[in-house]
């Protein structure tokens, strides 16, 4: 293989002669195997620090500190990174030492090669153009660097709401699909009172469509960054003019409305706006855990469970039953929320436990903080597309257990009272009896007043109840 050479201040590194990362990248790179995961799984991040690269280097070319051949040539770099190209060079370790730095060099390194061969001359040749002096010229990676974590969160996000709202959209059309299913609405595990199985699924629209609310407000907060910080949010070896300049550059590539913190020192040190974020992508999984049970749960059986719908059958169940048939898709799903609330759990403990002015441990909330949106996003993906879309009822089953439930007696108890209602629910469940049947046997209501209070328009609530 051939080689160059490259120099830092700890010595030489051989480095693969087509490579467009550097010494400092190969070194991050022995030091951190430790995921096998490199920072290219998240392209989103890849782009955005592209983004970050490009806007500083029209500041510096605006402002007077960085000539227009050089700038052009990095900012053509960044530009063809930003849409993908190079993807493979970005190698270091999600999770690495140095709050950051290995991925802000990495970056350095494969947009300043690249910008050499534009050039015309040969990677490695520093003397041209320079990974700290010219591409990350103004910077450092404690502004950078959670600048783009930010941003990418942003760029990642997007795809997660969409998926979110095709979710509680398929939801929402099973809702009206089953909206003439009257059925027993259950608390604590317990029989309660009658709902149309369209109200339950309806409730599962809504809900989601609430989290796409509150993550969207969790995403206003990521837009404060505090590029121009540079070491410590002093600004020290920036340009007094770079700062109004590189978020100005950076509003227009991102097509973010970022703004610059007034304090960047308390920017800097104070990450608290990821424990927010990820805290709004755990309520979300959380909710999809729930109604993933509540769906397994309701497609409990064939026969010896709730029985009520039928989950569409994805896969064989078992090495030794045969025939069965498991929830897999519900069961896949509860597992990333699970997941997911792990990583806020590591989110939380790592933004607690940021020192003095920086918080050194950017890289695994990041880390966290992207594998929960991917993962989140393909889960609501596969629910929807393998598990939700193909749902049915089994409406002979609802029909027959709620002919003979005995919880249509709370809609009676205005009218009998509570103790007399008590009394039949007792009798009914005792004699496997019809409460509709105890009622006028027992003269206690007439035939119409009975329909009147029985109809499951009145039972359920659903204005507009049309049983097919």
């Amino acid at each position: 293989m051939q080689t160059r050479t490259e120099t830092d201040s700890l010595g030489s590194v051989e480095i693969p002669a087509d490579a467009y990362w550097g010494v400092h990248t190969a070194r991050a790179h022995e030091n951190f195997p430790i995921t096998l995961r490199p920072i290219s799984v998240y392209p989103a991040f890849i782009r955005a620090f592209a983004c970050v690269k490009q806007a500083a280097a029209r500041a510096n070319l605006e402002i007077g500190v960085l000539d227009a051949h050089r700038s052009n040539l990095i900012d053509q770099a960044c530009e063809e990174i930003k849409n993908g190209a190079l993807i493979d060079e970005f190698v270091v370790g999600v999770i690495q030492g140095g709050a950051g730095t290995s991925s802000n060099m990495n970056v350095n390194e494969v947009v300043t090669n690249r910008a050499l061969e534009l050039g015309g001359w040969a990677k490695g040749d520093y003397s041209q153009i320079h990974p700290n002096d010219h591409t990350n010229k103004g910077q450092s990676t404690n502004d950078t660097y959670p600048t783009a974590i930010k941003i990418a969160l942003d760029f990642s996000i997007r795809a997660l709401l969409e998926e979110i709202s095709l979710l509680s959209d398929s939801f929402e059309m099973k809702s009206k699909e089953f909206a003439h299913i009257v059925k027993v609405g259950r608390t604590q595990m317990q029989d309660a009172i009658p709902m149309t199985l369209g109200q339950e699924f309806n409730a599962f629209a809504v809900t989601l469509r609430e989290d796409i609310e509150r993550i969207s407000e969790a995403v206003q907060l990521l837009h404060e960054v505090n590029i121009g910080a540079t070491a410590i949010g002093t600004g020290l070896n920036a340009d007094p003019g770079y700062r109004d300049a590189v978020i100005r550059h950076l509003r227009d590539i991102t097509g973010v409305e970022l703004t610059n913190d007034g304090d960047l020192i308390e920017s800097t040190s104070d990450t608290g706006v990821f424990i927010t974020f990820s805290g709004a992508l755990k309520r979300t999984a959380m909710k999809l855990s729930k109604i993933s049970n509540d769906l397994r749960l309701l497609s409990s059986g064939p026969q010896a469970g709730f029985g009520e719908i039928n989950l569409p059958a994805r896969q064989a169940g078992s090495s030794i039953m045969p025939g069965k048939v498991n929830p897999v898709i519900p069961e896949a799903v509860t597992q990333v929320a699970y997941s997911v609330a792990g990583a806020d759990v590591t989110v939380t403990m790592a933004v607690e436990a940021g020192q003095l002015q920086l918080n050194a441990f950017e890289p695994v909330i990041a880390h966290s903080l992207f594998q929960s949106i991917t993962w989140l996003e393909r889960a609501c993906r596969t629910f929807r597309v393998n598990c939700v879309d193909g749902i049915t009822a089994n409406e002979d089953r609802i029909d027959d257990m709620m002919a003979r439930s005995v919880t249509v007696i709370t809609a009676l108890a205005p009218v009998l009272g509570y103790t007399e209602s008590a009394k039949l629910a007792k009798e009914a469940l005792a004699t496997n009896g019809n409460i509709r049947d105890l009622v006028l046997a027992k003269g206690l209501l007439d035939e119409a007043q009975l329909d009147r209070l029985l109809e499951p328009g009145h039972l359920t609530g659903a204005a507009g109840f049309d049983k097919k």
